[in-house]
């Protein structure tokens, strides 16, 4: 007898269901994927004990015939895929036909259904895989699903479930960013009979994020304006691909530490993808620093034939037929809105609270930095009320006034009820108007203080003086007119056999930006001219750190990152230093240039140029609004 046997299909259920539900967020997030394929408008998602007791998921949707009701248990049993070629088109959410046999073989599941096109429902009633009920019901159109008992005929699989708390937390965002994704539709999550999630229909994709997340979030983002871009396929007969994004990504300053709070969409699909990822990271390069990743909403919108979702079982990972243009798509429409909105930093005299989700009880807490996890982890805890305002103790740092007086600066009075008009204060803070300050004088000899009619500024006059070299230094190697300066005597630098590897590489790199060198030995090179901005004292550790980038990043960096890598070295060494005094002529070269700069909020390491104190929080904090 051969040592080779078919599976039966129930030990078949039970490994696809292995693959498909990893835990109850994969059982919610398949269902919840059904009820948007079936065209509802409300959906209702039940939670009991995290999901392992309980999870029921009812939808006004379409419902299902009584023979599909059956038929829908049979692997690979699908009505959104009738020839291969489909699989080339796929447009809705669900398709493989895996996700409703391998959810009932490791559970006890009940549904009830009804299509409009009947005058009854059907209610199937399922254990461990097993049909043990069929009964004919009344009930109104749409269907209901509930899953109880999960994984309890496989208790090892059990034993890997996190605790209530986490599993709730994981089911809580898969159903709080689907709710993001379809802001016409109505979606509910309740957990042991209380609310957690309640959004109603909405116009827009912004009401719907305050809805959920509340204004102070809101505050922190800046939204992608829908972008489209077409691209033109060189085979023939090929139509011209139309790819489109939008959503909301946060300002630089807000940094996280993983990347558990960027949610991508395709086609209206939660998924994971690591060249989108990668497209973010490179909007943000030099904008933040490098271990520190932004909050994201994006959507991704393009024909189906130019994206293949099947290539995972969950259905959280796709490929994109053109990569590159993707990615750079994705990149330069960010970036772009990065550059447009030019956002400022805020200086707020008390500690702002987390951000919480309405009609919760709970804020979130960051707990899992693992990549691989599809989604963030929570903490589940009452929400603490704002802390009263703190007290500023500057202790004896001493603002140094310039010789010059500044001029006058016109502030609003209040009116005779102590208020002010509202046009006093304005909304949002820019750094456009940075050009417009007028410095008081230092801090310590390295912070310029500066007011406007926005309010009290801060400005870094390194990190300043380094964007606007940074800048500089771009615009010079894009035109190939970099200023240099040749060295009396050429500098010999001892490499080790790595920077020798990475040197060789980047040699034509290093003479694009200004840097004349040779080979002078074995592992040894001369530098025999160098831009003009870097100091001899500097050019030693310029060199090292290039090839240090080089090193570390150019197996996976573009030439583009690399040049920008090279021209963040030569800023920073040559920038104003800390401990270095100003006259009013400097600081107000270095505020209006830095106001003339494509993105004046942060240095080319990501590190913030200025804070603001706003009017607004000037006036509370002396209680006068």
């Amino acid at each position: 007898m051969g040592r080779i046997r078919v599976l039966s299909d129930h030990v078949a259920n039970k490994i696809a269901a292995g693959e498909v539900v990893e835990r109850p967020a994969s059982v919610v997030k398949e269902l919840l994927e059904n009820s948007l394929d079936a065209g509802s408008s409300s959906i209702r998602v039940e939670i009991e004990n995290g999901g392992r007791r309980l999870i029921r998921i009812a939808d006004d949707g379409c419902g299902m015939l009584r023979d599909d009701a059956m038929l829908a248990f049979e692997r690979h049993a699908t009505s959104k895929l009738h020839d291969v070629k489909d699989l080339l088109s796929i447009s809705t959410l669900g398709f493989r036909g895996e996700a409703l046999p391998s959810i009932a073989s490791v559970s006890r599941l009940l549904l009830e259904t009804r299509s409009l096109d009947e005058q009854t429902g059907t209610r199937v009633e399922i254990a461990g895989g097993r049909i043990l009920n069929c009964d004919e019901i009344a009930r109104g159109g749409g269907t209901t699903i509930a899953v109880r008992d999960l994984f309890f005929n496989v208790p090892a699989r059990k034993k890997f479930l996190r605790s209530e708390q986490t599993e709730l937390a994981h089911i809580a965002s898969l159903v709080t960013h689907y709710s993001l994704a379809h802001p016409d539709k109505t979606f509910e999550l309740w957990n042991g009979g209380a609310t957690l999630l309640h959004a109603t229909p909405v116009e827009t994709l912004r009401e719907r994020v305050f809805q959920v997340f509340g204004s102070q979030l809101l505050e922190d983002l800046i939204e992608l304006e829908e972008r489209s871009s077409t691209l033109q396929i060189p085979e023939p007969d090929e139509p011209p691909r139309t790819f489109t994004v939008r959503g909301f990504v946060s300002r630089p300053q807000v940094q996280k530490n993983n990347r558990n709070s960027i949610f991508v969409f395709v086609n209206g699909r939660l998924i994971r993808d690591r060249l989108v990822l990668h497209a973010l990271s490179s909007a943000y390069h030099n904008l933040m620093p490098p271990a520190c990743y932004p909050f994201a909403l994006l959507f991704l919108d393009c024909d189906c034939e130019e994206v293949d979702v099947n290539v995972h079982p969950s259905k959280t990972e796709v490929r994109f037929r053109h990569q590159s243009w993707v990615h750079d798509f994705v990149r330069d429409a960010v970036r772009a809105q990065l550059m447009r909105s030019r956002p400022a930093p805020s200086f707020s005299p008390q500690p702002q609270p987390a951000a919480v989700l309405p009609y919760s009880d709970f804020s979130q807490t960051m707990q899992n930095s693992d990549p691989g996890e599809t989604y963030p982890e929570y903490t589940l805890q009452p929400a603490s009320p704002p802390p009263a305002p703190g007290r500023f103790n500057f202790g004896d740092a001493a603002i140094r006034l310039t010789e010059d007086p500044p001029q006058t600066l016109r502030l609003r009075v209040p009116d005779t009820h102590g208020g002010f008009p509202a046009d006093a204060m304005p909304a949002e803070p820019g750094m456009t108007r940075i050009g417009e300050l007028r410095p008081l004088g230092q801090l310590h000899n390295s912070f310029i203080i500066a007011a406007g009619t926005d309010g009290l500024w801060i400005i870094d006059q390194h990190v300043a003086h380094e964007r606007i070299l940074f800048e500089q230094v771009l615009t010079q190697q894009a035109a190939g007119r970099v200023e240099v300066q040749h060295l009396l005597m050429p500098v010999i630098l001892q490499l080790s056999p790595e920077q020798q590897i990475e040197y060789a590489r980047i040699a034509d790199e290093l003479l694009h930006s200004g840097f004349e060198t040779e080979p002078f030995g074995n592992r040894t090179i001369a530098v025999k001219a160098a831009p003009a901005a870097v100091g001899q004292a500097d050019l030693e550790r310029v060199i090292f750190e290039i090839l240090e980038i080089a090193e570390n990043e150019l197996r996976t960096m573009s030439i583009s990152d690399l040049r920008r890598g090279i021209a963040a070295s030569i800023a920073c060494r040559a920038a104003i230093k800390i401990n270095t005094p100003l006259d009013q002529r400097k600081m107000e070269w270095m505020l209006r240039t830095l106001a003339a700069t494509d993105y004046p909020m942060a240095c080319p390491h990501g590190r913030p140029v200025a804070l603001q104190y706003s009017t607004r929080e000037i006036l509370k904090s002396f209680h006068r609004i």
